[in-house]
């Protein structure tokens, strides 16, 4: 077996997790566009599309599906742009029949401005990729309950292709992500976790960076794989209050040993009052 032909039989089980792995991100999203969960839909079809081994059919699908999200919200611009993302795939690409009047017009319609404005987007062969978008961040280990968390990332963008950069976030590792924009200037893009919700025993958050037709085209974390910061459960402290107004903090192992040394145990008539502190 030659090195080349080694190296391709290697590379081709990875290859197709990460085809799989897409695959199952565009089920997701469909799955929650057919629920009505339309910005929980974008936010997975989004990971989706930024997956690097995405097959033709595959990016399709992830398009189509965000222009249905972003039309049903009314999101004209992002709906374009995603029609348009489909098209310089699939140029002659139709909606079936079976869709709805409002979803086939809207498509019939971006279809023709594309077209009127000289089928944009489409790259040939011999024309050249553009160059990539990297985004570098460092996540903190952990923060107290309650406190914000500042945050920040730096791009390489040598083209300028990224117009804004948003931050989700949610306490835990279970629902709904909220999204905020952030300060976005000199390839910088500043943001901050507000300390509501930092609670333990984790905050998971991802940040995104958009082209100006309001497409993701990189990300550091996703709704997939998010980031997450520690937020440890502060430690409790057990109080015991005498008869006489005294009270002495201690951990669980050491009570009865107190207890005994003030006489509040055997035939003493000493009240405790035991309470938790946090």
């Amino acid at each position: 077996m030659t090195a080349a032909v080694h190296t391709a039989f290697l590379a081709s089980p990875s290859s197709a997790f990460a085809q799989r792995t897409a695959q199952d991100l565009v089920a997701r999203g469909k799955s929650l566009f057919d629920d009505q969960q339309y910005e929980e839909s974008i936010q997975t079809l989004s990971a989706a599309l930024l997956r690097p081994n995405n097959t033709k059919q595959q990016r399709v699908d992830i398009y189509r599906l965000l222009a249905l999200n972003y039309i049903t919200l009314n999101r004209k611009d992002e709906a374009e742009s995603a029609v348009r993302g489909l098209l310089a795939l699939q140029p002659e690409y139709a909606l079936p029949s079976s869709e709805s009047p409002r979803f086939r017009d809207f498509f019939a319609n971006a279809q023709k401005k594309w077209e009127a404005d000289g089928r944009p987007g489409m790259v040939k062969e011999t024309e050249a990729q553009p160059e990539p978008v990297t985004m570098q961040h460092v996540s903190p280990s952990q923060v107290a309950p309650g406190t914000e968390i500042p945050l920040s990332v730096k791009l390489d963008d040598p083209q300028g292709r990224v117009y804004d950069v948003k931050l989700f976030f949610r306490p835990g590792s279970n629902g709904k992500f909220a999204e905020q924009e952030s300060q976005f200037g000199n390839s910088i893009a500043k943001a901050t976790i507000p300390g509501s919700v930092v609670r333990p025993p984790l905050v998971e958050y991802f940040f995104e960076g958009f082209d100006k037709g309001g497409l993701p085209i990189v990300a550091r974390g996703d709704v997939a794989a998010p980031l997450r910061v520690a937020v440890p459960a502060p430690s409790k402290a057990w109080l015991i209050g005498l008869g006489v107004g005294v009270g002495v903090a201690v951990v669980a192992g050491v009570i009865i040993g107190v207890l005994f040394a003030t006489g509040a145990v055997g035939g003493g008539k000493s009240t405790v009052s035991i309470n938790i502190t946090e």
